[in-house]
């Protein structure tokens, strides 16, 4: 396939960024839509900068509806580990407050789920089409075995869920979709620097390293992989 659209929820950040500019770079994309709070400047010829606030519904709305059809793939590249004020994760329970858990899941799945929303109509329906965000192997309930990260874990594992929802829906819509979550690795960004300690040289990735993988993985998803969550090296990863 050629002249893919392809949109970007998040490509300020720094997996986001390295997911737009990929984009980008490929000889089948025609079309990067950019999107972030702020409507960067974009980096590339090919790319058309949108704004949108991941809080108001109204904007993630406006935002789709300027994107307009068809697409053919939609990535959210949002999310946040700590809360606003720098506050996180949590090591024990009775850290956690409820204005955390709701900033949290407010951030990491209700947002991606609006988006998903009014962005998910937009998506080809007469060839195969993408929807991806995300998410972390720290979300993954059954392969929990150190706990803590209460509101972070919680968020996530919602939006894993969420995404296995509209998966099921989508497909009766869209029979060609595939819609997963993602887990990038531990990648040298602002959001993971300061739990990089013991992390091994060669699983700290680069965004740009993190992006061509998780592209990767994309381009080799069928149908039938929709609704679960998968690592950046294509390994599923049980919810």
């Amino acid at each position: 396939m050629t002249g893919l659209r392809c949109a970007v929820f998040g490509a300020s950040g720094g997996i986001g960024a390295a997911l737009a500019n990929a984009l980008a770079a490929r000889d089948d994309v025609a079309e990067v839509l950019a999107g972030s709070r702020s409507a960067a400047a974009p980096g590339h010829a090919k790319m058309r900068p949108f704004a949108f606030d991941l809080q108001d519904e109204a904007s993630i709305a406006a935002a789709c509806a300027g994107i307009g059809a068809p697409l053919d793939m939609v990535l959210v590249a949002t999310g946040r580990l700590t809360r606003a004020d720098g506050t996180g994760p949590e090591k024990a329970l009775r850290a956690v407050t409820g204005e955390g858990l709701a900033e949290m899941f407010a951030i990491n799945a209700i947002g991606p789920a609006l988006i998903a929303k009014h962005a998910l109509p937009l998506l080809r329906r007469d060839r195969r089409s993408v929807f991806a965000a995300l998410s972390a192997r720290v979300g993954s309930i059954s392969d929990n075995r150190l706990g803590g990260w209460h509101a972070y874990r919680a968020s996530k594992a919602a939006l894993n869920m969420l995404v296995r929802n509209l998966a099921i829906e989508l497909s009766r819509s869209h029979p060609q979709a595939v819609a997963v979550t993602l887990h990038p690795g531990t990648v040298d960004t602002g959001l993971s620097q300061p739990f990089q300690k013991g992390v091994p040289a060669e699983k700290l990735f680069t965004p740009q390293v993190s992006a061509e993988r998780l592209l990767a993985v994309l381009d080799g998803l069928a149908p039938a992989d929709s609704g679960r969550l998968f690592a950046w090296d294509g390994a599923e990863v049980p919810f």
